[in-house]
């Protein structure tokens, strides 16, 4: 198709997408560009449809192109001179989807970023480039905007849901749970928008993280141990994953391997955003890095539907998932990221899920599907080790409020916790 032909016909399709709103933030700026990055296949590119329509952009005001849907050499400095030949004026917002298909890209993207004259938004296929890769060709002039699967409160905006806990009756208590619990095994768009039987999207989703974003890319000759590495820290969700204790088992199969290789495939497989390794938390850095790590998947569907369902662990992965996008609402600990979330393991070896530090604060978060006394004593345990006053249990529906010698625990259901983002913990 010919170029002038393909924007203006671009333009139409988006204009016909049912595309369903996502609440995440970005920065509007001329000053960088906006790199919007994310696991596959959780929504990168309907966040820029979406984009046109909640900014409610006229044909006139935007550019759209999806680099592999052009087959001739560009230089992107024309596209702007094309777009005012066509509406009669310059783009004031450019979207650049799947940026890897065109030559040279950073070249070309830091020159049109140093007009200073346009919102630039770009995304990249992580079977080619992946996130942290964009944010480093660009360094120093971009910001990033993370995308990540349906956060709940989304999932229950879609399906027509809102409130403030305080407004809600027992029986709209009642629809959120169930819709919460219809999309508690996965959080996927396509999986909650009823696109694709989930079994099958799974396998797929799978077969192209090993082969396309990883085999191809990296170049992996064994294939056979890649799958048999991401399938156990796939099957090893929500618990502990110790590399020396593969190694240790393959060995034992008579299956030669190398240490070296299985490190470089945990690397490779939190690279491209298919499981987030957590970190024991320690106030030493050295000792802290040196910890056996806990499993969590961008999305517990890849656990649910790949091994066996599991709803506890599926709300703990998804209390997780909140945790590292660093939810602005948790009060007194606005900010965090990744980084700043940990597990705890007290000295008697009771394991508490979450631990965040911000500063010199620390919170710790239990999550507990369905609560008993052991969930209470090994939080009161680590409190007590860490000197805190409060502490958090996120459970399905249980509420409640437990004071001992000065220490607070507040239990909070999963669903108001939703509604109200971590701001119920502050």
């Amino acid at each position: 198709m010919e170029l002038r032909g393909y924007l203006v016909d671009r333009k139409e399709d988006i204009k016909n997408i049912d595309v369903k709103p996502r609440k995440i933030k970005f920065e509007k700026t001329k000053d960088f560009v906006t790199s919007v990055i994310g696991p596959r296949r959780a929504g990168k590119t309907y966040f820029l449809y979406h984009l046109t329509k909640s900014l409610r952009l006229q044909e006139e005001d935007y550019l759209f192109v999806n680099f592999e849907e052009i087959f001739e050499p560009i230089n992107i400095l024309n596209l702007p001179i094309i777009h005012k030949e066509l509406y009669g004026k310059l783009p004031d917002f450019i979207f650049f989807d799947e940026i890897q298909a065109l030559g040279k890209w950073e070249k070309q993207i830091y020159s049109l970023y140093e007009k200073k004259r346009y919102h630039i938004f770009i995304t990249g296929s992580s079977s080619k480039l992946l996130s942290k890769e964009i944010v480093t060709q660009l360094r120093g002039r971009t910001v990033t905007t993370k995308i990540f699967p349906f956060s709940f409160k989304e999932i229950l905006e879609i399906a027509g849901i809102s409130g403030e806990p305080k407004t809600i009756s027992s029986y709209e208590e009642g629809s959120i749970k169930h819709v919460i619990k219809k999309h508690l095994l996965s959080q996927f768009p396509d999986v909650v928008l009823g696109n694709i039987n989930p079994r099958d999207f799974f396998r797929d989703y799978l077969s192209l993280v090993i082969y396309r974003d990883i085999i191809e890319r990296y170049g992996i000759k064994n294939r056979y141990m890649l799958e048999l590495f991401l399938r156990s820290v796939i099957d090893s969700n929500c618990r502990e994953f110790s590399v020396h204790k593969l190694y240790n088992s393959i060995k034992s199969q008579g299956i030669k391997v190398s240490k070296k290789t299985l490190y470089n495939f945990q690397k490779i497989s939190e690279d491209v955003m298919v499981v987030y390794f957590l970190k024991k938390f320690s106030r030493g850095l050295r000792k802290r890095e040196l910890t056996i790590p806990k499993v969590y998947l961008t999305d517990p569907g890849l656990y649910n539907y790949l091994v066996e369902k599991d709803f506890s662990k599926s709300m703990e992965n998804a209390v997780f998932l909140e945790l590292i996008k660093g939810s602005e609402s948790l009060g007194g600990f606005e900010g965090f990221d990744a980084g700043d979330v940990f597990y705890y393991k007290t000295r008697d070896g009771r394991e508490v899920d979450f631990l965040i530090r911000k500063d010199s604060k620390l919170v710790l978060i239990e999550v507990a599907y369905s609560m008993d006394e052991e969930h209470i004593r090994k939080v009161r345990k680590a409190m007590e080790e860490l000197n805190l006053k409060r502490a958090f249990i996120v459970t399905w529906d249980e509420e409640d409020v437990l004071v001992d010698k000065g220490r607070e625990i507040r239990i909070t259901p999963f669903w108001k916790m939703i509604l109200v983002g971590f701001g119920v913990l502050g």
